[in-house]
């Protein structure tokens, strides 16, 4: 394993592995690490998080490089997430050697196209079709400033995509973008990789809970728009008592639940807060109108939780269908609620839950396959 060494490109600092795309990053980070990788780590740090010396546990050398925000980089015609993590100090610290270099996420991806890597491996690790992801964006947005910004953005970001055909080898979330990004890349190498996470075991609940639960950052357009959507279509008139937890929950959102005596916001709950409220509830309940990348608060859900109550748009070719239960319409999710509230949470739910996790979503198997992946057997 000695001469098994790897640059990865962060678009931010990892830890705290609080949101989607640095808890893959982070949980990466360490089950490579355990394998024995040597990892030089570059990090593009973004205002609001701190250096963080956890990192130095993982990784041989840890680099920090200021993110070049302002009006030139918002200006150009390269995605504003992607020019402003430029960094010819960077560029000089990848060319000291001639190891592989792993891009996480398109955002990472300013130099994938650079012609003084030309001989060295490049690996994109994809989280989100981003052009879709920021078109949705667009759609689910209030204020109409941030509406056109999205708007630009998305196209910006289809256009700059074309530069993933430098990446000899795509690391990607989820089946379903796997499937799209081998159709517009046949010469590359894409192969479907989940997400890496916090879990190593189930530990479910047996029985029956009293509450469903929607969880999430609730700032974020896209379940700002999903937490209004249970509120007002799923939830208003029923018996089933609603709790949404997650971060910044907007005014209007607090506004609209607070006139149903059935559902409540607990507003930036703690770690340990939030897991037991995952865990004590009867069902997880989870929206999205995204149907792009793996929705990392998908998988702790069905590792800590009770019943899973998802749309569609929430599964995007994860093979976690078996042990979930679907709805689209809220008449749909109103009567699988009755449905899911009638029952208990069995050992042989959580059974067959425990072996479709461990085949697919083990950290140590991914890692290993990563592996194979970028070194060889």
């Amino acid at each position: 394993m000695s001469d098994r060494s790897l640059h990865i490109v962060s678009f931010d600092v990892p830890y705290p592995p609080n949101y989607g795309g640095v808890i893959d990053v982070y949980y990466k980070l360490k089950a490579l690490h355990k394998q024995g990788v040597r990892i030089i780590l570059h990090v593009i740090e973004y205002p609001g998080r701190n250096r963080a010396p956890e990192l130095e546990e993982f990784c041989e050398k840890v680099y920090y490089y200021p993110r070049v925000c302002g009006l030139k980089s918002a200006l150009s015609l390269i995605p504003y997430i992607v020019i402003s993590r430029r960094s010819e100090e960077m560029m000089a610290n990848l060319l000291k050697d001639n190891h592989p270099i792993l891009f996480e996420g398109l955002h990472s991806c300013y130099y994938i196209d650079d012609h003084r890597l030309t001989n060295r491996k490049l690996i994109y690790r994809e989280s989100n079709i981003e052009h879709q992801y920021y078109f949705n964006l667009f759609k689910s947005e209030r204020s109409v400033a941030k509406k056109i910004y999205f708007l630009v953005e998305s196209f910006k970001l289809l256009l700059f995509q074309k530069q993933l055909k430098h990446a000899g080898l795509m690391l990607v979330v989820s089946e379903c973008d796997t499937a799209y990004l081998r159709e517009r890349f046949p010469g590359n190498d894409v192969r479907y990789l989940p997400s890496f996470h916090i879990n190593e075991e189930i530990d479910v609940l047996e029985g029956s809970g009293e509450y469903a639960l929607y969880h999430g950052n609730i700032e974020v357009p896209e379940n700002e728009a999903a937490a209004a959507f249970l509120i007002n279509k799923v939830f208003a008139g029923t018996h089933h008592k609603l709790v949404i937890a997650g971060m910044n929950p907007p005014a209007r959102i607090k506004e609209m639940a607070a006139a149903h005596h059935n559902i409540s916001i607990i507003a930036n709950p703690g770690d340990e807060e939030m897991f037991d409220l995952i865990r004590k509830a009867h069902v997880n309940i989870l929206v999205t109108f995204q149907a792009t990348g793996l929705k990392l608060k998908l998988l702790n859900t069905l590792y800590n939780g009770r019943f899973c109550l998802v749309n569609k748009a929430m599964l995007n070719g994860t093979g976690l269908d078996p042990v979930c239960i679907t709805a689209e319409t809220p008449a749909e999710f109103r009567g699988m609620l009755d449905q899911l509230f009638a029952k208990e949470f069995s050992h042989d739910d959580a059974s067959l839950r425990e072996d479709l996790l461990k085949s697919k979503f083990s950290n140590e198997l991914n890692a290993r396959k990563l592996i194979d992946a970028v070194f060889g057997s």
